[in-house]
Formats: structure tokens, C-alpha cells, sequence
């Protein structure tokens, strides 16, 4: 059972910037792990995933540039740095680690991935 704890959320202004740290338990340098976001009435969005074999970032296309993948093998934390940060941002965004290794089509799908943090909010203001 992997654990993951999100934090660093918050009400930020437009063109703001937030970074969002999730902890995981277990053996954290083995991990596929991914960042997922939802809005309210909206489904759970992919926004970034990061792949050991070969440490590979994906982004999301309509994200990239403006979110930045990041992790701390040392401290079994993964980061997501959001920057230029626009009221469409605002969701609960959502730390993940799949069960076992997605194949490539699968990566963007919250199908694939298996554990779940709790979640934390972050609201752009306009």
C-alpha cells in the first residue's frame, strides 16, 4: 500500500505561482508517479507523469510550459511547480502511483494509476 500526502495548496491571483509537494510512502525511487487535477463538474484532468524507466515527463499539451514536473528521491516527494497561474487552473489537483508500470497510451488515463492522495485545492482568483 503506497501513501501519499498532498500539500501546498492555496488562493493565489492570477499570474501567480504555487508549488504543490506530494510525500509517498514505500519504496518511492521505484515509482512511476503522476499529477492529476479536477474542477468541479469536470472529469479528473492529467496534468503531468513522470517514468523511471528512461525518466521521462509528460505534460499535458495545454499545461506545458507553465507547470513543471519535479521529484526528491532523498525525501520520497514529488513536486509540481505551477507558474503564470490562470482562474481555469482552479481544481483539486491530485498526486498518483500506478500499481505497476502503465504502457505509454496509458500514461495520461487516472485508470492506470492505482493510489491516490487526498488532494489539495488550488483556487486562482481573477
Amino acid at each position: 500500500q503506497v501513501q501519499l500526502v498532498e500539500s501546498g495548496g492555496g488562493l493565489v491571483q492570477t499570474g501567480g505561482s504555487l508549488r504543490l509537494s506530494c510525500a509517498a510512502s514505500g519504496n518511492f525511487r521505484n515509482y512511476d508517479m503522476a499529477w492529476f487535477r479536477q474542477a468541479p463538474g469536470k472529469e479528473r484532468e492529467f496534468v503531468a507523469a513522470f517514468r523511471r524507466n528512461g525518466s521521462y515527463t509528460y505534460y499535458s499539451d495545454s499545461l506545458k510550459g507553465r507547470f513543471t514536473f519535479s521529484k526528491d528521491d532523498a525525501k520520497n516527494t514529488m513536486y509540481l511547480q505551477m507558474n503564470s497561474l490562470k482562474p481555469e487552473d482552479t481544481a483539486v489537483y491530485y498526486c498518483a502511483v500506478p500499481r505497476s508500470r502503465p504502457i505509454t497510451s496509458m500514461v495520461r488515463s487516472p485508470n492506470a494509476y492505482h493510489y491516490w492522495g487526498q488532494g489539495t485545492q488550488v483556487t486562482v482568483s481573477s
